[in-house]
């Protein structure tokens, strides 16, 4: 089971639109037969199977295994990944690309954009891939902001000018910086 699965296709899109697909989806997160998934939903397995049908048409989930019951061969499914991420550009952009303004909001969002289609294209079969993740809260007085913002730039600057050369393993570097809304749960 992969971590990740990118949808890039709108039909795998729709596919997961009905919400009823995606309980389904977590319930396959362990190998189970349509007939165990329709007993923890409440559901008839003919329902859950027409369901898993759609699901694996789209790619989302697996025939892991088969086995026989009362004569009747029953499939034991899977779903292909713990978390599915929806491209961005499945909606596509709507409007022009505004000027590249590095400290607009908008420009935050295409580094997203960019960092989650880059990340959900690393070939996760490769092992153990060199990656860092760093996420922290600061607090900035206001007077302090423009400061804080040329620091940040001066050191980032200092370290892309430090391991800007051709030589090495490439890595892709994306520091974001935003107001911290309310807590997500």
């Amino acid at each position: 089971m992969r971590d990740v699965l990118y949808l890039e296709q709108i039909e795998q899109a729709e596919v997961l639109l009905k919400p009823q697909r995606v309980e389904i989806l977590r319930q396959l997160a362990e190998p189970r037969t349509c007939t165990e998934v329709a007993a923890r939903l409440e559901q008839t397995p003919q329902r859950v199977y027409y369901h898993v049908k759609q699901l694996v048409a789209a790619g989302l989930v697996e025939l892991v295994s088969e086995r026989r019951v009362r004569g009747i061969t029953e499939g034991i499914y899977q779903a292909v990944a713990r978390s599915y991420w929806l491209s961005p550009r499945l909606v596509g952009r709507i409007g022009a690309r505004r000027v590249r303004d590095e400290l607009s909001l908008g420009y935050l969002l295409d580094l997203m954009e960019e960092v989650q289609a880059d990340v959900a294209a690393l070939d996760r079969a490769a092992g153990e891939l060199p990656s860092v993740g760093v996420s922290g809260e600061i607090r900035v007085p206001p007077e302090h902001r423009q400061q804080f913002l040329h620091d940040l730039q001066t050191t980032l600057q200092d370290l892309f000018t430090r391991y800007g050369g051709a030589e090495g393993d490439a890595f892709k570097l994306a520091v974001a910086v935003y107001p911290k809304g309310t807590d997500h749960e």
